[in-house]
């Protein structure tokens, strides 16, 4: 047999590293690929398990009957104290200085007992996502600020905003904040409310927590007077030189299931809308639509 020519076999040698290596670099690509996937889904299982708890039933104190109304006027304790959970998929216009508007879609999730917030969208300067939890924003992707967002409104108002007028029972049982109800009511655009101021609580070695919860925005919730439901909220930004209303309109059922199989029935307002508002609440200019099309509950 005829020994073959070393420089022909060192050819082959090299022939076959040079095919062997993309297969290598696809294979390697693959696994990071797997991987990365595998933690990403842990990462965002292990948050989701966090942020979607239930109500701490040993720090609730029996509530005042104001309260007990609006809880019962937005679906009921028992519906809300096993709704951990809501999506909504949603339009939402901003209304710009010139007297045009800006739309986009928005996909929100809210956690009602963890009191946090994420809300998603694709925009033409890329996909962003925002999540307040706890009074903490954090932008998990893309930029803070997007396009068509009233320069009043800041990204982190906008979310606690919408937070705050969705999960009205869960904010009223909230231990660390305390509510003052107005002895008589008030009219606005023709419907009688009572007032309810919202503050923070101190909170005794809340310094000592590795992530304190930061301290809320001054809030004042409307009570309806004649339905108990709290629909309309005033905030104020900016030590009280800015001050904002948002309001539910057309509450609708988002259907959970029980373990016995009973439905019951979580309130929530399919539109949403953000006013300019001076210091007592009167509306001034609408900044913000939201008008919510699909509704679910995870449970």
């Amino acid at each position: 047999m005829r020994n073959q020519n070393p420089e022909v076999r060192s050819q082959k040698s090299e022939i076959r590293v040079y095919y062997l290596f993309p297969v290598l670099f696809l294979l390697f690509s693959v696994v990071a690929a797997f991987i990365f996937t595998g933690c990403q889904r842990k990462y965002k299982e292990d948050v989701v398990e966090v942020l979607a708890s239930g109500p701490d039933i040993e720090t609730i104190s029996v509530p005042p009957d104001y309260v007990v109304r609006a809880i019962e006027a937005a679906g009921g304790w028992n519906a809300w104290a096993q709704t951990k959970e809501l999506q909504f998929d949603c339009v939402v216009t901003f209304y710009q200085p010139d007297g045009s508007f800006y739309l986009t879609e928005q996909h929100h999730v809210v956690y009602p007992w963890s009191n946090s917030i994420q809300i998603s969208a694709r925009e033409p300067q890329g996909t962003f996502v925002w999540q307040l939890s706890r009074g903490q924003f954090d932008v998990l992707q893309g930029g803070g600020q997007i396009d068509g967002l009233p320069v009043e409104i800041s990204s982190h108002c906008f979310a606690e905003m919408i937070l705050s007028v969705i999960t009205i029972p869960a904010r009223f049982l909230d231990a660390s904040v305390e509510f003052t109800k107005a002895p008589t009511g008030l009219k606005i655009q023709g419907q009688w409310y009572y007032p309810i101021t919202r503050r923070s609580r101190p909170v005794v070695g809340a310094e000592l927590e590795p992530e304190p919860a930061r301290p809320l925005s001054k809030a004042v919730f409307y009570q309806d007077r004649d339905s108990s439901l709290v629909d309309m909220l005033l905030f104020a930004y900016k030590s009280g030189e800015k001050f904002l209303a948002i309001r539910g309109y057309d509450y609708t059922e988002v259907v959970p299931m029980d373990s016995q199989g009973e439905k019951e029935d979580v309130r929530v307002p399919v539109r949403i809308e953000i006013f300019r508002t001076d210091v007592h609440g009167n509306l001034q200019e609408r900044l913000v639509k939201i008008d919510y099309h699909t509704l679910k509950h995870a449970k």
